[in-house]
């Protein structure tokens, strides 16, 4: 028991999503077999979404239920050509105004907050994702979603499937973003001959939660035998130190995303039959992987890998339509999207003026160099992309002052300050020339 109690402590959101598995495989089992009809495997998603929001949220799964009633009235009475403008600007207002009552419970009152409304909030920023996606979908005319209002039978199969997809249990605490004509044609292709199990996919993918998790829990004891005193401490040690700290907390984002990804393949998501990938693996919807991004070593690169399809979301939601200082404006809105906390401005700003600084010293530099140096540029460079993501992964972690003193104690912080330096005299002696 003492066991069980530590990982429900210290693992709460990862024990949900496992509890959730055996649930996913009866979904692809009744499917797969064809015991579920389409609109029972729409009925079975949304009312498990359901169960689980009132279950870890309580009272606060309200949060999802109004965003989603509200959209679903949108959806009906707005023309599809304004339901964008309408469901975003209501939807960001809505949820700017829990982050703020959170800042001003924690803040002001000192008072302790909810874990329930902690969890809340952050299933309503992935809502978000999913109603703006629906209404650019609609805008950009992706899909219809007209129906004849007098007809209840049609605005039930025209409601059912945009309620599936908004509160579906597999995306509700956490996992990559998906389209809702993705979602549609998935939901309609669980049939007798695809996808393809996902029990040894969900299954690697556990292990490597696992790993992750372990990979972890070292560092944390290293961290706890090993802590940095300020005065005594080195400075080698002390940016030591704080990499590991920030290496800490993005292992969680990574096994919080392989968890989710798992998940969705449980239930026969992440398969794209014409897709290049191997037809065997379900590896269609991903937010990342470990390696494969924290290699980087240059700051564009790990920007566009670290949580892929929230990054192609802010891509398309902000970026392309912004005529004026578009990556400023990305990360500005990724600012307000999640919180608006003093660490938030300071680690996203911080990561737009660095990807804006590497794209004009790698235009600048990696022409000038031969063979031999590109190599040293390359690991040179990932040094850099690393320390530059320690200060961001503190700054937006801590949210307060005090991650932000850590950087600077440590000299950390001297990284993303060398970068934007640098890209003000790339700047300068461009105007010149």
């Amino acid at each position: 028991m003492g066991s069980i109690s530590w990982l429900w402590e210290q693992h709460r959101f990862l024990m949900y999503q496992c509890f959730l598995f055996p649930f996913a495989f009866l979904f692809y089992f009744l499917s797969k077999r064809g015991y579920l009809s389409l609109t029972h495997r729409y009925l079975f998603v949304s009312v498990g979404g359901c169960v689980l929001a009132v279950v870890t949220m309580g009272i606060y799964s309200l949060l999802l239920f109004t965003s989603t009633l509200v959209f679903i009235l949108l959806v009906l009475s707005v023309d599809p050509s304004c339901v964008h403008i309408w469901a975003f600007g209501i939807q960001m207002l809505w949820q700017t105004f829990w982050h703020l009552l959170i800042q001003y419970r924690e803040y002001y009152l000192h008072e302790p907050v909810s874990i329930r409304l902690f969890l809340a909030v952050s299933s309503l920023m992935l809502l978000t994702q999913r109603i703006t996606s629906v209404s650019m979908d609609l805008q950009e005319k992706r899909i219809m979603l007209t129906c004849n209002t007098s007809s209840r039978r049609q605005t039930c199969v025209m409601i059912l499937p945009l309620i599936s997809y908004t509160l579906s249990f597999t995306t509700l605490l956490g996992g990559p973003l998906c389209s809702y004509s993705r979602f549609v044609l998935l939901m309609e292709g669980i049939g007798l001959s695809s996808p393809p199990s996902p029990l040894a996919v969900v299954f690697l993918k556990l292990i490597q939660v696992f790993l992750l998790q372990w990979a972890r829990w070292c560092l944390i004891y290293f961290l706890k035998r090993n802590m940095y005193d300020p005065v005594n401490s080195g400075v080698l040690y002390g940016i030591l130190w704080t990499w590991c700290l920030a290496l800490v907390f993005r292992i969680q984002y990574y096994s919080h995303w392989r968890i989710s990804e798992g998940l969705n393949n449980a239930v026969g998501f992440g398969f794209w039959e014409y897709s290049l990938a191997d037809s065997s693996e379900l590896s269609g919807l991903s937010d990342g992987d470990f390696w494969t991004t924290e290699s980087s070593s240059r700051m564009s690169e790990y920007a566009r890998q670290w949580n892929f399809t929230t990054a192609l979301w802010l891509h398309r939601l902000v970026y392309i339509r912004c005529k004026h200082f578009p990556l400023f404006m990305c990360f500005g809105f990724s600012l307000w999207w999640h919180g608006l906390h003093v660490g938030h401005f300071v680690g996203f700003f911080t990561w737009a003026a660095t990807v804006k600084a590497d794209y004009r010293i790698h235009k600048h530099l990696w022409p000038e160099f031969s063979l031999t140096w590109r190599k040293i540029y390359i690991f040179l460079g990932w040094i850099n992309t690393q320390m530059i993501v320690t200060c961001i992964a503190i700054a937006v972690e801590f949210r307060n002052m005090s991650g932000l003193r850590l950087l600077w104690g440590t000299y950390v912080g001297l990284f993303p300050f060398a970068n934007i330096i640098l890209l003000f005299i790339l700047l300068k002696l461009e105007r010149r020339c």
